[in-house]
């Protein structure tokens, strides 16, 4: 069925189509088919609508061209202020809402310029890969290339990235980022003596509620330019904190177990009863040691088994990771260095920014602030 319209419907939207200098606006508002105006334009040409209205179109037109002028220079100018980047931006996010020549012209940024940017920019997901890559790295150097992928996204979390393991473990394999490896196990006590030996009272028992609960001990022995200095350290294994150590030139119980026996009890308090556990080595088992530890009533003794170095397994992990994070692969220091060195990362990385698998991956500043 041809739908017919009045002369009067016809007339006001061929006026409507010079006022407004367009044709397919009038179309749509007045629901008539493409094409309709153009026909009826020659038909009432004898009214000269052209002539009248043309003026009032091209005014209208020219009103409508400054209004969108101004509302891209008010919405834009921040973005401009900002850089080429920025203003691309603002284009591309608004090209459903004005025309990129419009725009381009406005803002006064070419389209060979905005094609070329567009090309150049790194997207957001890439940025933020690049950024996390970087974070990766930092974190890596910054333990001392000892955390793997679980322990560098726990650090990345507590920064405030959400990131998973999995996806740290690509970034690490893509950045050519691996561990240091753990060195083996080597005996340096010594065991043979006539002192008395303490049963294992401790049996394994790693685990501990309270501070100043269980102790354990142990000496290792550190190469410098010119000879040995031995590191004696004592562990709470409540919270993993070195509470007492001491490094000396010599195997001496006064420069080796009884400084840092002094230190560990000035460091935390005991308040009740205590274990402490040792391998069977001499500075533990002579009579000098035993006399310091027998005048605190609250302690009990405690010995691995013999050549069952598993029995003291926290104290030998301390100083596995402690070899590998500062000494396996660099260069001997000398003996004043390595006193430097090992104060640094005693009392400054591994009792305050190392984290723990034994405490949930926190330092050990937060272990105890949450308990």
């Amino acid at each position: 069925m041809i739908r017919k319209y009045e002369l009067s419907f016809k007339e006001e939207a061929v006026r409507l189509s010079y006022e407004r200098a367009e044709i397919r606006s009038v179309e749509k508002e007045f629901g008539i088919g493409r094409g309709c105006i153009h026909k009826w334009r020659k038909k009432f040409e004898y009214l000269n609508f052209s002539s009248k209205y043309a003026a009032i179109g091209e005014l209208n037109k020219k009103i409508k061209d400054s209004q969108l002028t101004l509302e891209i220079l008010k919405n834009g100018s921040e973005y401009v202020a900002q850089g080429r980047i920025m203003t691309k931006r603002f284009i591309e996010n608004n090209l459903s809402k004005y025309s990129l020549v419009r725009m381009c012209r406005v803002l006064q940024m070419s389209k060979t310029a905005y094609y070329k940017r567009r090309r150049q920019e790194i997207s957001d997901k890439q940025a933020r890969i690049t950024l996390l890559k970087d974070e990766v790295l930092s974190v890596y150097y910054e333990f001392k290339k000892v955390y793997g992928y679980s322990k560098i996204t726990k650090e990345l979390r507590r920064r405030g990235f959400k990131v998973g393991e999995g996806q740290i473990k690509v970034y690490m394999r893509a950045l050519g980022l691996r561990k240091k490896a753990k060195t083996r196990f080597r005996v340096t006590t010594d065991s043979i003596h006539n002192h008395y030996i303490s049963p294992n009272v401790l049996n394994r028992q790693f685990t501990v509620s309270e501070p100043a609960k269980a102790w354990v001990s142990d000496i290792t022995f550190i190469a410098t330019m010119k000879g040995f200095l031995y590191l004696t350290i004592i562990l709470d294994l409540f919270d993993r904190k070195i509470v007492g150590w001491s490094l000396a030139e010599s195997m001496s119980t006064k420069h080796t177990t009884l400084p840092a026996w002094e230190m560990a009890v000035k460091n935390r308090n005991i308040t009740g009863d205590l274990i402490f556990h040792s391998d069977r080595g001499v500075q533990y088992a002579n009579k000098i040691f035993t006399k310091t530890l027998d005048s605190y009533k609250f302690i009990r003794r405690s010995m691995s088994r013999k050549q069952n170095h598993n029995d003291n397994a926290v104290s030998e992990s301390f100083f596995s990771n402690f070899k590998r994070e500062i000494i396996h692969g660099s260069k001997l220091l000398t003996k004043e260095q390595m006193r430097i060195e090992v104060h640094e990362y005693i009392e400054n990385w591994y009792n305050k920014k190392r984290r723990h698998a034994h405490l949930g991956y926190k330092t050990i500043e937060e272990f105890n602030r949450a308990t």
